[in-house]
């Protein structure tokens, strides 16, 4: 056992050992000296040369040894850079080996070469290696070569990804943190950077301030147009508010708790710090509408290959490109001049242009997602006004025949069938591009930019011909801001949107981002632009005759059936016009009570629509189409929306209340806002009460909806945003939602329109503090 330990077997007539290659006297001495070992590399030669072979360490240990003696200040560092590379081989073929699919046989070895790397310092080492120039008090720095410099990163990632717990060891460090911007600035180590920082930034606990980065603005105008869109990976991590993962922290109540601090979260204060960097929003919109010819300068293909390092640990990268390529033959006849003489070219001279167009793909699809969070945050208007200014709306536009929504997309398995699965590039693309549109779209009067100077004078002649007043939204765009060419970004969606398969999850994104131009106070002449292109037969044949199963697009279509017929009787009378037979109609109300959650929005919009219709009896088509609409007739009768009512009250309480389900709860108060402008609030709550009897919990119903209703005075009377909403989607003005409100959690027993007028003393349990600690 000595002789393992490097110690002298006294017996053998062996060389004597020096004791100072005793582990355990090193020990002892460090005890009394206080100066003990304080990295892996201070381990006696002889220990390390004798446990080498047994414990497979393939010499890492030695070399670290010889890394270390030879990077001493004012060493020669090309002696370093030799070990170095000594050692990075043996490291980078663990980690190729990590990242192409067999990753098991990685960490399941005994001792893998960058755990063995880590364990003796290695990883402290490169660092201090690296900082060594920020750390020296001499005038002149020592400087340190690129390809060193590479070197070090390269081996820094590898463990990385080979190593459980060295990322959250880097990130723990913030000076390093901040250290590793500074390299960006070096144009041979940027891609080494970017790809390490992006590793580091997401295990980080604590989310960077990006104002703490050196020199920010300067860098970041330092990037060219390749290195930004690189940028845009890291960027994402630091301006999207990080995802709690539990969720029952996604309910209501606990965002509520959250939000009681008023001051911006570390995300949004570097949402600020972007913005003010000069110059950078124009540069995004650039890049997201840039043509593929334009993409890249005189970088020889080799340079290329190297800019691919850091995309490459995703397989289906390489899968796109192939497939394109072979496409490419197929399809020459719409692509445009320079793509179109890759056709007739072999396939090795095709493969570099399409790995130009993946490779574009993939920058697009990450800078389109940090201008979906900027759209999204709190300096929403003013992230509005620059991608009007800098016509990001008509570039996409020019772009979505070309490249979008190219006609020989690949049906890859969609993103929202498989939660493991990882988007191929194009599909990432297509969807970050419908998010940006939802969110540019959604409650902003700037939506109007999606169409061409035609399409806005379609809508005028519309709204001229219904004699009502136009949109002021509409009139107030500025026309040298929208789409050009025959066709608006809205109206080629559309016609994607009707060619998609059945069994595609991009109808989710598609119908989420024709909503949103939708939403907001209704636009009847918004409406019948859609509805003149089919939109309505189109949603109806996907509810009832596609055979759809996905909750998900369902929801979508429902939602936005809700927004297209709402107040709209030439909707209703083309609903009825599809919706033909018993047959078609009961198979639509089975979608709708299949799931409420997802069709309470509709629901809503046929009550209100109904309520509407019926006082405008003189209207002559109004009547013909309330007597013969199948659906405006079934909700009519008040069973049928008591029977909404009991369920939508019933599949919620405060606890579990989401951004998703609150529609309920608003729902359901509809129903009921409706009924007591005309005198039956407390028909509709002896209702709930009878219904409790005979289903034997009495109280039950009303106890919680008394609950539901507290919870929403404390939820929506401080949220300007979502009253306006609730407002502008119901017609119907915030105060009397207020008040109806009031009325209901009225505490006189005495009124007829109180809540606990209507739960027997016994059974009361109104009081109780649903409020989460």
């Amino acid at each position: 056992m000595a002789t393992s330990l490097g110690s002298e077997s006294p017996r053998t007539g062996g060389t004597r050992r020096g004791r100072n290659g005793n582990i355990l006297t090193r020990i002892r001495q460090g005890q009394i000296t206080g100066r003990g070992l304080s990295r892996g590399t201070q381990i006696p030669d002889a220990l390390l040369h004798e446990r080498d072979k047994r414990a497979r360490w393939h010499g890492i240990p030695i070399l670290l040894q010889k890394l270390y003696e030879s990077s001493h200040p004012n060493s020669d560092l090309s002696q370093t850079h030799g070990v170095l590379k000594e050692m990075s081989s043996l490291l980078s073929m663990e980690a190729m080996t990590f990242v192409t699919e067999d990753r098991k046989t990685a960490q399941e070895s005994t001792f893998p070469n960058t755990y063995t790397f880590d364990l003796f310092g290695g990883v402290d080492l490169l660092v201090e290696i690296l900082m060594r120039p920020t750390l020296t008090t001499q005038k002149k720095k020592p400087k340190m070569s690129d390809d060193l410099v590479k070197d070090c990163l390269s081996v820094l990632y590898n463990c990385c990804i080979c190593t459980e717990g060295v990322t959250k060891s880097l990130a723990a460090r913030n000076d390093f943190v901040l250290f590793l911007f500074t390299l960006m600035t070096n144009k041979k180590t940027f891609l080494q950077t970017a790809t390490l920082i992006e590793d580091i930034l997401g295990v980080k606990k604590e989310m960077i301030q990006l104002e703490d980065i050196p020199n920010l603005p300067s860098l970041v105008q330092s990037f060219d147009q390749q290195q930004l869109a690189n940028f845009c990976r890291i960027l994402s991590v630091t301006i999207s508010e990080p995802d709690i993962g539990n969720d029952d922290k996604h309910t209501l109540l606990a965002k509520n708790a959250q939000q009681k601090n008023s001051n911006p979260s570390r995300a949004e204060v570097n949402q600020v710090t972007l913005l003010n960097i000069p110059g950078f929003i124009e540069r995004l919109c650039k890049l997201a509408t840039r043509k593929v010819s334009e993409a890249t300068g005189t970088s020889n293909f080799l340079q290329e290959l190297e800019d691919w390092y850091t995309w490459l640990d995703n397989a289906l990268v390489l899968d796109a490109l192939m497939q394109m390529a072979s496409e490419e033959a197929e399809h020459s006849s719409t692509e445009s001049s320079d793509e179109s003489t890759l056709a007739t070219s072999p396939l090795r001279h095709r493969l570099p242009q399409s790995m130009k167009i993946v490779h574009e793909i993939m920058y697009k699809v990450e800078v389109l997602y940090v201008l979906c969070v900027l759209l999204m945050g709190r300096q929403r208007n003013q992230v509005h006004k620059m991608l009007a200014e800098f016509r990001l709306i008509p570039g996409l536009n020019n772009l979505f025949d070309k490249l979008i929504w190219r006609k020989h997309t690949s049906n890859h398995v969609l993103h929202g069938q498989n939660q493991n699965c990882d988007c191929s590039p194009e599909i990432s693309f297509k969807i970050q591009f419908l998010r940006l549109l939802q969110s540019f779209s959604d409650h902003h009067e700037n939506k109007y930019l999606l169409l061409n100077s035609q399409e806005l004078n379609e809508l005028s002649a519309i709204s001229l011909k219904a004699n009502i007043p136009e949109v002021e939204a509409l009139v107030n765009t500025d026309r040298s801001l929208v789409c050009d060419g025959k066709k608006g970004l809205l109206t080629r969606l559309l016609t994607v949107m009707k060619r998609e398969p059945a069994d595609s999850s991009f109808r989710f994104w598609q119908a989420r981002a024709v909503e949103s131009f939708l939403r907001g106070a209704t636009s009847y002449a918004d409406q019948m632009f859609l509805l003149k292109r089919g939109l309505l037969e189109h949603i109806l044949f996907c509810i009832i005759d596609s055979g759809c199963k996905s909750r998900d697009v369902l929801q979508s279509y429902f939602d936005l059936l809700g927004e297209l017929m709402k107040f709209n009787i030439d909707a209703f009378k083309r609903f009825n016009k599809y919706v033909n037979t018993e047959e078609k109609f009961q198979i639509f109300l089975t979608q709708i009570n299949s799931s409420l959650v997802d069709s309470n929005m509709l629901v809503r919009c046929i009550v209100l629509s109904l309520d509407r219709f019926e006082n405008q009896t003189e209207d002559v088509k109004v009547v013909e189409v309330l007597s013969e609409c199948c659906l405006l007739s079934y909700m009519s009768r008040v069973e049928n929306r008591l029977s909404f009512l009991f369920r939508l009250i019933n599949i919620i309480n405060v606890q579990t209340l989401t951004q998703e389900n609150v529609s309920c709860l608003n729902t359901s108060l509809v129903i009921l806002m409706l009924a007591r402008r005309k005198g039956k609030l407390p028909f509709y709550l002896n209702a709930l009460r009878e219904k409790e009897y005979a289903e034997k919990y009495p109280g039950c119903l009303l106890n919680n909806f008394h609950n539901l209703l507290r919870f929403w005075q404390q939820h929506y009377l401080n949220k300007d945003k979502d009253s306006t909403c609730l407002e502008n989607s119901s017609c119907i003005s915030f105060s009397y939602w207020k008040e109806t409100v009031s009325v209901l959690l009225s505490p006189d027993r005495t009124s007829l329109c109180a809540i606990a007028s209507y739960i027997d003393e016994a059974y009361m349990d109104i009081d109780r503090d649903f409020i989460e600690d």
